[in-house]
């Protein structure tokens, strides 16, 4: 069974609903507030909770929130593949969301944006295995370059999946121009995939990320309720999303990542896997909170009660 090594960052989340976010100067009163595993703890408890085994290869702290953040690894059963915590404390994400269920980030960097190869290889890659790269981790000066030379020098048989995240706006960089011939899978979100290849719809982002990317690679774009779109070599599919009531879209993108990439391991075509993708990021959005992926067994009970297979 292949497994999954997260390269991204596990922070911890101070997640608070509220009506409205306040103007600036303003105050408004949460209707609920609390710490949890988030970042990339999100898409690895996707992941494990659909049957993927999964490693974090990045740094967590020895401070409180670090203590957080292994608590809710080892709860998930996510190996822990830098078993040294370090010298300061795990960051921190302020995330709010709103009565439209649509959040807001404000995030401070700890020790998960620092890493070395010698980190990174504390876990040997097998072939089959799916190393996912969050663009986040690019933007880190104490990780970016290690990552990238780590990233480049695997070998062929290693899946490499990239997330670009909000951040990463463009191909044009040189760290960019590096990375995506070594692509396997692309996943992100249409918003991303726009700002990415300055495109204004989704048909023309993928036509432009095909132009940057291998011609193999596998690419998941994903458009909210309406489900996603995959696109590999000359063939492109839309995959209907699932009408649900939705109360906070936090964690719902990394649900669908963490399961779609635990499908593929699994031996799913594109098109189921993301078919699971979009059942549990249609389920995720019901419930409050940043890791709310279900389970397999819930994704297969969600088809039988929708009348899907």
């Amino acid at each position: 069974m292949p497994k999954m090594l997260h390269t991204g960052q596990v922070i911890i989340d101070l997640v608070m609903a509220v009506d409205k976010l306040p103007q600036i100067g303003g105050d408004v009163l949460a209707q609920s507030a609390g710490f949890e595993a988030g970042g990339g703890f999100n898409v690895m408890a996707a992941a494990v909770r659909n049957g993927l085994p999964v490693v974090y290869l990045g740094r967590h702290g020895s401070g409180r929130f670090g203590d957080l953040a292994r608590q809710a690894m080892n709860a998930e059963g996510i190996h822990i593949g830098i078993t040294e915590p370090a010298q300061k404390d795990t960051g921190l994400c302020v995330a709010l969301t709103d009565a439209s269920a649509e959040r807001s980030f404000i995030s401070y960097i700890g020790a998960e944006g620092e890493v070395t190869e010698e980190d990174l290889n504390s876990v040997a890659a097998e072939a089959g295995d799916y190393v996912y790269l969050s663009g986040y981790s690019l933007l880190h000066e104490g990780k970016a370059k290690a990552l990238l030379d780590w990233t480049l020098a695997l070998p062929a048989t290693i899946n490499v999946v990239f997330d670009p995240g909000p951040l990463v706006e463009s191909p044009g960089s040189p760290m960019m121009q590096a990375l995506l011939p070594r692509i396997d899978v692309w996943t992100s979100n249409s918003v991303e995939a726009l700002r990415f290849t300055g495109a204004e719809e989704i048909a023309v982002a993928l036509d432009r990320l095909a132009e940057h990317l291998p011609n193999d690679v596998l690419m998941v774009v994903r458009d909210g309720p309406q489900g996603c779109w995959i696109h590999q070599r000359d063939e492109r599919r839309h995959v209907p999303g699932f009408a649900v009531k939705a109360v906070d879209s936090n964690g719902a993108g990394d649900a669908h990542a963490g399961v779609f990439v635990a499908g593929l391991a699994q031996g799913l075509s594109a098109y189921e896997a993301a078919r699971r993708a979009n059942a549990a990021a249609a389920i995720a959005v019901t419930r409050w909170g940043p890791a709310t992926s279900p389970g397999a067994a819930e994704v297969d009970a969600f088809f039988l009660d929708s009348g899907g297979a």
